[in-house]
Parts: structure tokens; C-alpha cells; sequence
């Protein structure tokens, strides 16, 4: 029997409709939540992104700033305007765009936005809050997928879950967010020995590798709730995952196609963050 498909779309239109309700909620009380969004360069792939996450912002009746810096923008010029939207009180939250030009450092432009308008989840002070259990702001992807689960009604506590990628975008925040959810954690790589051995054994797989339909039918667990968080391009140059969905949709319970999956969850919550961020520092929120 085929696997359930989790409809990213319809789910993420869900929480937008819940997160409508608290935008209304707070601009009734003279509050509008604001997002910034800066880009350096003309990275296409960023400009698309950027372009759904104004749209997403307008849907919802949020403030939105898009701020374009060309790519030989100084590094000073940068953190000067990130040190603006520190201090503006009409934003709640704001990102810098990555990839940034290689004569920018990342990381000092990380380190320089404010962690309580850091709706990325990437400044150093909310990932020691998430390991630490006392989350301020998730990363957008994985608590993404972690309402993909829950909105399916995926049960998570006492499940195994393996998790294959261990990046600081995805890999490592997911296994802190599904140990939170009282899950059994298997963090592996594209490089672990015998990787077969640990998808198999997962009740809940969630796969963020960037290597195209690396998991295949024969090495997932029969009803076992799937994730697929890559985007790749196959020969033929069609959209695909890290997981070969055609053969993992007739083995697991469950599973998100590429794309329509996790994609539409990541910008929704990213407008969560932020309405998350404008109730707190109006005391509404926690």
C-alpha cells in the first residue's frame, strides 16, 4: 500500500491561517509585525527565495523591507545596516541572505544580528537554546518538518528517529528538536559505514544530505514516517529529493515529495518566527 503523502502546501496554508489570527490579534492592538529581509549579490536562487518570503508576508498582512546590497557591498556597510535593524522598532525580525560575497565573513554577520530579531535561528545564543531546551527561535527548516509530523499526526515520543545530514541548517537542529519531542536519536552522515542498517531501524527519517535519491525502497522500514529535505536536480533535470520517492512511497507510512513538501513549510514558519518575536516583546507571547 503507498505511503501517505504529507501535502506540505495544504499544511503550510494551515498554519498561515493560524498565524493570520495572531497577526490580527496584534494589529488590533497597534502591532505589525516586521520582517527585513537583506540580500548582497544577485544569487538567483536567494532572489526567488526572497521574492516568496515578501509574498508570504503580504498575505498575511506583516511589514516587509527588502533591503538589496550590491556584491562588492564592504563588510562595514553590511554591518552597519544590521546594527539599523537591530535598533529599528518597527522590525521584529530580519536575516541576511547566505550565501553572502567571499569578502564577507558570515559568521561576524551572524554574530552581529540581534539574537531576538534572529528569526534564522543561526546567531549562536538560540542554538545554545535550543540544545539547552529553552528554544527562542528554531531554525525555520526543521521546525518545519516538525509541524509536517505533527499535522499528520505522526506520533514522536518513545519513536526512533534517524536523522541523515549534520548541518547547522537542518541536520543538527532537527535531532535537538525530535529529542525534545522525547524521540530516540540517530544523527548519521552521507559517509556512515552500513547506513542502511540505521535508516532501516527508524520509525521517523528524515533526510537532508543534498545528494539525489541516495535513499532508496530497500532501506527504509516498512510504515515508517519519511522526510525528505533535499532539492536536487536528476539526469533529466527534474526536481528531486535525497530520497528515490517512487520506491520509498510503496514501503514507508508516510512521506513529503519534493518538490510541495518541506519547501513551503520553511518561509511559513520563518513569518511564525516573527510574529513569535512581536508578541514577545509585547509580553503576549513567550
Amino acid at each position: 500500500m503507498s505511503a501517505q503523502i504529507i501535502d506540505g502546501k495544504a499544511i503550510a496554508q494551515q498554519v498561515r491561517v493560524e498565524l493570520k489570527a495572531r497577526t490580527d490579534a496584534l494589529k488590533a492592538r497597534g502591532i505589525t509585525p516586521g520582517l527585513a529581509v537583506i540580500i548582497v549579490g544577485e544569487d538567483p536562487a536567494s532572489k526567488i527565495y526572497v521574492a516568496n518570503k515578501i509574498k508570504a508576508c503580504a498575505e498575511l498582512g506583516l511589514h516587509s523591507e527588502h533591503i538589496v546590497m550590491s556584491a562588492d557591498t564592504p563588510e562595514a556597510t553590511l554591518l552597519a545596516k544590521i546594527d539599523e535593524l537591530n535598533n529599528d522598532p518597527k522590525i521584529h525580525g530580519f536575516l541576511v541572505q547566505l550565501p553572502v560575497p567571499k569578502h564577507i565573513d558570515s559568521n561576524k554577520v551572524l554574530l552581529a544580528i540581534d539574537p531576538d530579531k534572529d528569526v534564522d535561528g543561526f546567531h549562536p545564543v538560540n542554538v545554545g537554546a535550543l540544545a539547552t531546551g529553552n528554544m527562542r527561535f528554531a531554525p525555520c527548516t526543521p521546525w518545519g518538518c516538525m509541524k509536517l509530523l505533527e499535522k499528520s499526526g505522526v506520533s514522536i515520543e518513545g519513536k526512533h528517529a534517524v536523522v541523515v545530514g549534520r548541518s547547522n541548517i537542518v541536520g543538527k537542529p532537527m535531532a535537538l528538536l525530535l529529542l525534545q519531542a522525547n524521540a530516540t536519536v540517530t544523527i548519521c552522515t552521507s559517509k556512515t559505514v552500513d547506513l542502511a542498517k540505521f535508516t532501516r531501524d527508524a520509525d521517523i527519517l528524515v533526510v537532508a544530505t543534498g545528494r539525489a535519491k541516495m535513499i532508496t525502497g530497500d532501506m527504509v522500514k516498512p510504515g515508517a514516517a519519511v522526510i525528505d529535505v533535499g532539492m536536487n536536480r536528476d539526469e533529466n533535470g527534474k526536481l528531486c529529493g535525497d530520497v528515490d520517492f517512487d520506491a520509498v512511497k510503496e514501503v514507508a507510512g508516510w512521506i513529503t515529495p519534493v518538490p510541495g513538501g518541506v519547501g513551503p513549510m520553511t518561509i511559513t514558519m520563518l513569518v511564525a518566527n516573527t510574529v513569535q518575536s512581536a508578541e514577545r516583546t509585547q509580553g503576549s507571547g513567550k
